[in-house]
């Protein structure tokens, strides 16, 4: 692996955010950043849009849509024209945690309860054991994850009598997301370590050893690894066989050369690649195949919070808590 990356830097097109970069997504292509004072940014527009009156806590988007929660108790989602509207809102609430799922369905969470916003018809509720502390729907079929203490729950929102199926592990779980092809649930917990399940009999999968909380992380769009923050260097789970990384050992990739620990990742829609972001202000993508780095921002002291890929896989785009963002297309 090289010492100094190849560079790309000077390619990348930057913009200032009136606050913290709370998220970055592509809308039918078109790039859009949120900063946490809820204010939505089109660079390629040159406008801005205001979403929440207070901080966004969170943020998800599927290329068609981006929907935002925020401490004013509202959901808002955001669509590549630059209409936006209400979902919902929960006066007095925090909208915690978002997720979206097949044919226009969003799931949000505020405080213990997960609600599940379907394009048409009622809104319907799960009151989880305790506060939610992630949500992820299934890739088939209208299934929520809901991550809490203890564990998760899997809900079936259409299924009104049905008792939620619990995975069951002591401790916090927070982040939590299925393989892409469903076979497995994992989530981050409160200590440094990410959690899974083998739907198929229950075997529980633990993958420790990291040095700090586990912050960011996400599947290659084959579904072979799960990379994941939480280190000096990109973790890297396998998950091409059906025991997953059961009895086996990550990969790593990617060191930081300041010591910096990785903050945020995401994985390339098409490629065996990814992105990811440092404490330090570095970002770098990496071909996952042999290593090989490309710088895209160097260090400057503001961890970078978010990145994002264009549908496609021609453009990426991410921000720091510093308040920059940058652009690059391919």
């Amino acid at each position: 692996m090289p010492s100094t990356p190849s560079t790309l830097t000077d390619k990348v097109r930057t913009f200032a955010l009136d606050g913290a970069t709370a998220a970055a997504a592509f809308l039918r292509g078109t790039c859009v950043f949120i900063s946490e004072t809820g204010t939505a940014l089109f660079p390629d527009a040159d406008r801005t849009l205001a979403l929440h009156d207070g901080v966004v806590l969170c943020a998800a988007g599927d290329g068609q849509r981006l929907v935002t929660g925020g401490d004013d108790g509202k959901v808002m989602e955001v669509l590549a024209s630059g209409e936006a509207k209400t979902l919902a809102a929960q006066n007095g609430s925090w909208i915690d945690r978002i997720a979206l799922g097949p044919d226009g369905a969003v799931a949000y969470s505020a405080g213990k309860t997960a609600f599940l916003v379907p394009a048409k018809g009622e809104v319907r509720s799960f009151a989880a054991p305790s506060t939610v502390g992630g949500l992820a729907f299934a890739p088939k079929g209208l299934r929520v994850a809901v991550a809490h203490y203890g564990g998760v729950s899997l809900w079936y929102p259409n299924a009104a009598d049905a008792k939620p199926e619990v995975l069951e592990w002591k401790g916090s779980h927070l982040g939590v997301t299925y393989s892409p092809d469903g076979r497995f649930i994992i989530t981050t917990m409160q200590e440094p370590s990410l959690h899974g399940w083998r739907l198929a009999d229950g075997a529980h999968m633990r993958m420790t050893g990291y040095p700090a909380r586990v912050k960011s992380f996400a599947f290659t769009h084959d579904g072979k690894w799960l990379v994941s923050s939480g280190s000096t260097e990109v973790v890297l789970w396998p998950f091409a066989t059906k025991d997953g990384p059961i009895g086996k050992q990550p990969s790593m990739q990617a060191p930081s050369a300041s010591g910096g620990r990785v903050s945020v990742v995401a994985c390339h829609p098409k490629d065996p690649v990814m992105a990811c972001g440092y404490d330090d202000g570095m970002v770098l993508m990496v071909r996952l195949t042999d290593g090989a780095e490309i710088l895209l921002r160097a260090p400057d002291a503001s961890v970078v919070s978010t990145i994002a890929w264009r549908k496609d896989g021609g453009a990426v785009a991410f921000g720091t808590a510093g308040g920059s963002a940058g652009l690059l297309e391919f």
